[in-house]
């Protein structure tokens, strides 16, 4: 039997490149060159028209305009220009959440210090040397309070429990000149304090008040700073090597194979790009956590916790706290008396009272309520606009920056050819990707700056959490705080361990990557597996033909 060499022999010759037009003549690289020549690269070497591509290592190895260089240089432009699209992405979503920040935090700064103002403008005339003489005792609360919404460490029940004991300290020994009064008598004094009310409501009152709307106030900064910040590192994560080819694949291997009009296919530019980004979708769902978290605070500090009303009338409680003690002196002097005994008589003589009080000025609190409302209700809008930021990026990017095709579009470019896209598109996330068929990638190793990140966004909205029910916490470095706990952490450690070892994007994944077979990981490509079987059947074919002829 000879016929079998004859079919062998047409078997290799169907197998050789075959031209991507009808026509024998080779067609013209100028697309191609004029492409290369704009990014940059120079026209040396660059083909005049179509070569065989033999050569080609990613892209289809049909006929080519490009050369091996050529194609080294388009991967490394694809990749620094998809890094690109991605940081581009990033920072729009850093200007509106710092935006955001910028604008509560005037606001809120604003609030505070026309509080001061006010009182700086009318004690002198209302409490004369009972406001000159404690001047700093006033301006410490103030620095205080400022350092407590900036993130120090300070406990802001303390903090206001100590202004109220420096404050009643200088004023009873100034409302009693006459007598001698030892810092021994004082801390006797301040022992019965809490009992006879020499302020009246007022220190218990707001301290519930401000600290519920300071820890909620800079809760709610703090959550707009972490949110840019981890948008900021995420971005900058650079690709793999494998999501390397992929892009190039995607974006300049039409232009090598003569395609340049042809755009790639959406379902394609899909897969492409949720495989490079799959670790960034695993931040989904702490990230609309976040976003859910501080809408509900900002309901709080434009509802309940009444920011605008409690931070701009801290200097009328105050002056609320002084009269109710001058009013009440002799009772309060009397029962401190009757506590602690009778002070000696001072040698020195007593001022007049009416150096002491020159008489009442009106205190008024210009509110910004309104304003308070439209930061709120803008905010909100943003939250909720970017809560799915990191699972419709992928999307965002294909039709926005790679100009996909439509979805509906069978005549587009599907890696290897102009024709439509069978695969389906993989789900969002890392452990979604282990049958991805145009990126490898190894579910089993995820990304440690994205895991990182992830951790905080879960501590900063477990701080959030804390804050939507007035507890403080500690804003200590959140990389030395695992577990977000503080002060009034209603969290148990036992509980939070709990949560945060079932969080999907924490745990190990329960599915496992497909053991690597022949140097590949798990991809699904025909691009890969085509040579492979044809190989196959060529060594079937010239065993037949050896038993053949013998």
């Amino acid at each position: 039997m000879r016929f079998f060499p004859w079919g062998f022999w047409l078997l290799c010759v169907a197998s050789a490149p075959v031209r991507g037009d009808s026509g024998s003549k080779a067609r013209s690289c100028a697309e191609v060159r004029q492409l290369y020549g704009a990014k940059g690269f120079s026209l040396s070497g660059v083909p005049q028209a179509e070569i065989s591509g033999e050569h080609l290592r990613i892209c289809p190895q049909g006929y080519t305009c490009c050369t091996s260089e050529m194609e080294e240089n388009f991967a490394n432009k694809s990749r620094s220009e998809f890094e690109a699209m991605v940081k581009e992405s990033g920072r729009s979503v850093q200007t509106t959440l710092t935006a955001q920040h910028r604008s509560f935090d005037s606001y809120f700064q604003d609030l505070l210090n026309k509080s001061e103002k006010a009182l700086y403008d009318a004690f002198p005339s209302m409490y004369g040397e009972l406001y000159t003489q404690n001047m700093k005792v006033f301006k410490d609360l103030y620095s205080e309070l400022r350092r407590y919404y900036r993130g120090s460490n300070i406990n802001l029940e303390e903090a206001l429990n100590e202004f109220w004991t420096r404050l009643l300290e200088r004023l009873f020994k100034l409302m009693n000149p006459q007598y001698h009064i030892t810092d021994e008598y004082l801390d006797c004094m301040v022992k019965h304090a809490e009992q006879h009310k020499p302020f009246g409501e007022v220190p218990r009152d707001l301290k519930v008040k401000a600290t519920r709307a300071f820890i909620a106030a800079r809760s709610y900064a703090q959550g707009f700073l972490v949110g840019s910040d981890v948008v900021k590192k995420v971005s900058q994560v650079s690709l793999s090597h494998e999501c390397t080819r992929a892009i190039m694949k995607l974006m300049y291997c039409p232009h090598c194979r003569g395609m340049s009009s042809v755009k790639p296919c959406n379902n394609y530019c899909l897969n492409v790009v949720k495989g490079c980004l799959a670790n960034q979708a695993d931040l989904n769902t702490e990230w609309k956590y976040l976003m859910d978290s501080l809408v509900v605070v900002a309901d709080r500090i434009d509802g309940p916790y009444n920011v605008d009303t409690v931070i701009g009338t801290i200097h009328m409680r105050i002056a609320e706290a002084i009269s109710n003690l001058q009013e009440n002196k002799d009772s309060i002097t009397a029962k401190v008396f009757q506590g602690c005994g009778n002070p000696k008589v001072s040698t020195k003589g007593s001022s007049s009272e009416d150096k002491k009080r020159r008489g009442k000025v009106a205190l008024e609190a210009k509110s910004s309520a309104q304003a308070l409302e439209m930061l709120v209700l803008d905010a909100k809008g943003n939250l909720t606009a970017l809560r799915t930021y990191w699972i419709t990026l992928p999307g965002s990017l294909c039709s926005k920056k790679v100009m996909a095709s439509s979805a509906a579009d069978d005549k587009c470019w599907n890696g290897m050819t102009k024709g439509s896209y069978l695969p389906e598109v993989m789900g969002d996330g890392l452990a979604n990707q282990i049958n991805n068929p145009e990126v490898e990638v190894d579910i089993t190793k995820p990304d440690m700056t994205i895991r990182q990140q992830i951790m905080q966004l879960k501590i900063m909205t477990n701080r959030l959490g804390n804050a939507n029910i007035g507890n403080d916490v500690d804003f200590q470095d959140a990389s030395d705080d695992m577990s977000g706990s503080g002060s009034g952490d209603s969290c148990p450690d036992d509980v939070c361990g709990k949560r945060l070892s079932k969080s999907p994007s924490t745990r190990q994944p329960e599915t496992h990557a497909i053991p690597k077979q022949s140097g590949h990981g798990v991809s699904g490509a025909s691009s890969r597996s085509l040579p492979s079987a044809f190989l196959l059947l060529l060594s079937v074919a010239f065993i037949a033909a050896q038993h053949l002829w013998r």
